[in-house]
């Protein structure tokens, strides 16, 4: 469920803000959710799981960048024109972005093992 919810939350933010998305945006969303809700189930105050939650996130789309707009050429985004970018894939304002985002990311994790907690032992 938390690929679901979070490969549909990636996409549709990128179209609000972009106007358009890549399925390849939905995939990295999924896999990025899933991860975040291993990190949200750690001991470690929130602060620390939202660090490492926005350095997951910053290498996860360093490395689907390389692989899908650098060897692949799909210009799927290009962080070019941002301060302080790494080969137009990252940027630091986008890491703090994704850094306050695990915020919300953490609490939609709490909820759905909440709901599926709640399911099988209901029954």
């Amino acid at each position: 469920m938390c690929f679901a919810v979070g490969g549909f939350a990636y996409g549709l933010t990128e179209i609000i803000f972009r106007g358009y998305t890549h399925w390849t945006m939905v995939l990295l969303g999924g896999a990025v959710m899933v991860l975040l809700n291993l990190i949200n189930q750690s001991k470690i105050s929130l602060w620390m799981r939202c660090l490492l939650g926005a350095t997951v996130i910053t290498s996860l789309e360093y490395s689907v960048g390389m692989i899908v707009n650098v060897a692949l050429g799909w210009n799927v985004w290009d962080y070019s024109d941002k301060f302080l970018n790494l080969k137009g894939q990252i940027c630091p304002q986008f890491s703090l972005v994704w850094f306050f985002l695990c915020i919300p990311a953490y609490w939609v994790c709490e909820k759905i093992g909440e709901h599926f907690s709640s399911v099988r032992y209901s029954s």
